[in-house]
Parts: structure tokens; sequence; C-alpha cells
């Protein structure tokens, strides 16, 4: 159910990394008599090529003689190694130390994306507001991600995700997605995960772009985590439940600042609040940012699957000196898989999120013209998204997506705030499991607005491993 391993069997440290036993010198004698086997080895094919350049010509002599050198070196570096083994034996010398037990490869993967299609908004930001969503009419680059992963030790494997992307005027912007440790030893079924990490709330959120179903985030994801997503530095931990069906349990506390905790103590907040920001330091673990999430899953039948969740997110905004963020969550995946299915072929899903928040302010000066004070009062804003899936035949798979947000009145005016629908239809075709090519339409309906109808295509390709995401 999970793109990470879960509590694997502690590792044999009787074993190299390289899956041997370690070498163990147990009769000095069986050494001795290799070394003496390696000398006469390397005199009597000296003798052999000797023998041969003699009946050659100068050139060929002395390729030969290189050859020879060559063949010479590495007998003394095998001679060497056993002098070595020897002098250990005897306990002459220290034993080398014992080799790690992970560690010693890194898969590396690159993940491209392009965008390209058409609107008749010019200005294709004011319907497309997450940062990884087709921003121009034409093409864009909305990710290319080069992802690390590896075994660090018996304890901890590490991840990275670096990206880069065209932003509207196609000036290359990066940042480092995520870098985290996760454990792979806790004893009573635990999991810490630390570092920098997308937050467990949801389905949606802790996706990257490229194994999203549609082209573009949810509206409720950018209305509520902005145009990055909740993603912020911190610690996770989670506990799975000793059940008979899949029952996890995580809390996150993170730091609650930046343009990646956008409904907390954000720059971008005055989207949300319509004021000028205040300034707020961390000074006690009231300020940091909590997010709890609960998930289970099982099998209705032998060809249908559910998985149900609930997530929350708490901490300060900027809105004030002591103003907190509420957010809640509820999320729900079904699928059904034929019996006789072929590559995963054919499937029916059904996903859906819904996402409520409160967002207390303070007395606060607008940030709009005129300047004008707004006074202290709780914003209630929320949405949801429902999106069906049917896997036709192998690597063909159709879509179909509804979206809405709104938010309750304010004493502000923001077209952030305002109501939205959306409709997506679009159809995917996979080449093969290292490639994708979409087509998407987008319906988009904004009260006070002229409607919008857009056309994207988007291209994905992938060189390398690259780690598999939640089911």
């Amino acid at each position: 159910m999970q793109d990470e391993p879960r509590l694997p069997r502690p590792r044999d440290h009787s074993r190299t990394a390289g899956g041997r036993p370690p070498v163990v010198v147990r009769d000095q004698r069986l050494i001795m008599k290799s070394s003496s086997t390696v000398k006469a080895l390397a005199a009597v094919m000296a003798v052999g090529w000797t023998g041969v350049a003699g009946a050659q010509q100068d050139t060929t002599v002395r390729r030969q003689q290189r050859q020879l050198d060559s063949l010479a070196a590495a007998m003394q570096a095998v001679q060497a190694r056993l002098d070595s083994l020897e002098r250990a034996g005897t306990g002459g010398a220290q034993p080398a130390a014992p080799a790690r037990a992970a560690g010693s490869y890194m898969n590396i993967g690159f993940d491209g994306l392009v965008d390209g299609g058409t609107s008749n908004y010019a200005i294709v930001r004011e319907i497309e507001k997450g940062d990884h969503d087709p921003k121009v009419r034409g093409f864009t680059i909305p990710n290319a991600e080069v992802t690390l992963d590896a075994n660090v030790d018996p304890y901890f494997k590490g991840f990275a995700n670096l990206v880069w992307k065209l932003d509207a005027q196609g000036e290359t912007q990066v940042e480092l997605e995520e870098a985290y440790a996760i454990t792979t030893s806790l004893p009573k079924n635990l999991q810490a995960k630390v570092g920098q990490f997308f937050t467990e709330f949801g389905r949606q959120n802790p996706q990257h772009p490229h194994s999203w179903a549609f082209v573009d985030a949810p509206l409720v994801l950018t209305q509520m985590f902005g145009p990055e997503g909740l993603r912020s530095q911190g610690l996770r931990v989670s506990w799975l439940a000793p059940t008979s069906f899949y029952t996890e349990a995580m809390v996150t506390v993170a730091n609650s600042a930046g343009g990646t905790a956008f409904s907390f103590r954000s720059d971008e907040s005055p989207a949300i609040s319509g004021g000028v920001p205040f300034v707020r330091e961390v000074t006690s673990f009231s300020d940091m940012l909590i997010a709890p999430r609960l998930t289970t899953s099982f099998d209705l039948t032998d060809t249908q699957t559910l998985v149900a969740g609930i997530s929350g997110a708490f901490g300060p905004n900027n809105a004030g000196t002591d103003t907190r963020t509420s957010i809640y969550g509820a999320d729900l995946y079904w699928k059904w898989k034929s019996l006789t299915a072929a590559q995963g072929f054919p499937f029916w899903s059904f996903q859906a999120e819904g996402m409520l928040r409160r967002y207390g302010t303070d007395v606060r000066t607008a940030v709009a013209p005129p300047p004008t004070t707004l006074p202290a009062e709780t914003l209630r804003d929320g949405g949801g998204y429902a999106q069906v899936l049917w896997g036709i035949k192998p690597r063909i798979v159709a879509g179909l997506r509804g979206d809405y947000v709104n938010g309750d009145s304010a004493s502000f005016d923001a077209e952030f705030r305002g109501e939205h629908t959306r409709i997506s239809p679009n159809f995917t075709w996979y080449p093969t499991e290292f490639s994708k090519l979409r087509v998407q339409y987008n319906y988009d309906h904004r009260p006070g607005f002229k409607d919008g109808n857009s056309l994207w295509f988007q291209l994905e390709y992938i060189m390398g491993a690259h780690a598999a995401h939640k089911f």
C-alpha cells in the first residue's frame, strides 16, 4: 500500500554488502601455499611471454612486454592481498573494517513533464493556480524531477527529489522538493520520517505531479495549501496497527512558515486574510504545524478494495498575534479490478476528497488600496473533488473529474475565496511504463467572470530508476 518498505527483517550482519560471507583466515599454511602458487604461476607465465617475444618483431615485443608488466603488477597486487590476510591471521596487523551493510548503491531517476495547449484565458494563471499546472498558452515545463534513493545502513533509507520548472516567462526555477530519511527497523510497528517532505494530508497532496491522474491539481488543494501543496521540514511518526486489515495512524510535526505552509505563517497569507501579515516567530511548541492522519483499507470482495482516511492540519497563521488555522479533510478511494485482468486492466476507480478550513484573523490593515482597517473575524471556506478512472484496456485510461470550492462572506473582496467549479474529462495512453501521453479539456465556471475553455496536452518520460508511488 505504500511507496516505502515497512519494517523489514533485521539484516544479517554476518554477511557483507555484496552478500558473501566475510573472509576469515583460519589456516596460515593455506595462505602460504596460495602465496607460493601465485609466485610460481607468475614465473611460468613470464618465461612463456619471453619465449614468444623472442620470435616476434620489435614492435610485437614491446607490446607484449607492456602486457607482461601489467600482468606482473596484477600479480603483485594479489600477493599483497595474500600477505595482508596472512598478517591478519597471525595477529600481526589489524583486520580490515567490515564492509557497510548497505549504502553501496543509489537509484537515480529522471522524470520530465511537458505541457502544451491553449485557453480562452490569456492569463492562464487566473484559472490554473497550481505551481505544476499549465502556465501559459503554448508550451511549458511544469516539472522536471531528479530522484535519488538508497539504503543508508541497516536502520535508514534516504530519499531526495530535486525539481526544475519554468515559470510563465520561461525562467528556470529550482527547488529541493523533498529530502528525508526514513527508518526501516523500529520496533512495535513504528516508523519515523525526518527532513523535508510532503505532509500526508489526504490522497493527492503527498503525490508528485507525474503521478497525478490529471494534468492539473484539484482546485481545493490549491485553495487550502497554495500553489506548492503542503510540505515543510519536520518529523513524521507512524504506527501500523496490528489489525487484520490495513490501519495506520500518523502525526507530523513541522515548521509552520514559508510558501509551502500557505494557510499558516506564509508571506502569501494576504490572499486568504486580505490584510498585511504580522511578524510571528516560534516561541513555543504551539507555533509548530501539527498534522495527524488516520487511514484504513480493506477488501470488499475479491475484486474490490476500499481505502478511507481522515486528516487534519493545525497551526498558527500571521493574520494576527495569536491567530490560528484549522484544516479538516476526509478522503475515499475505491477500485475494482477484474479477476481475469491482464496487466491490471480492465479496472474502475473512484477517488474523492473534501476539505474545510477555519482561518482566524485579528484587526489588521488591508493590503488593497485605499488603506482600511479590517475587523477580527473567522474566515471559513472549503470544497472538494471527485474523479472516476476507467482502465479500458492495457495502457489506455479515460478519466472524469469534478471540482468545487467556495468561501463564506468576509469584510473584504478576494478573488481567491470566490466560487469556482470545474469539469475535466481526459484520456491517457501509456506507450510503455516509461512514458505517457495525455489530453484533457477543462471547463471552468466562476460567477462574475467569463467561463473558461482550455485544452491541454501532456507528455511524461522517465529515465533510469524511479520509486513506486502509493496505491
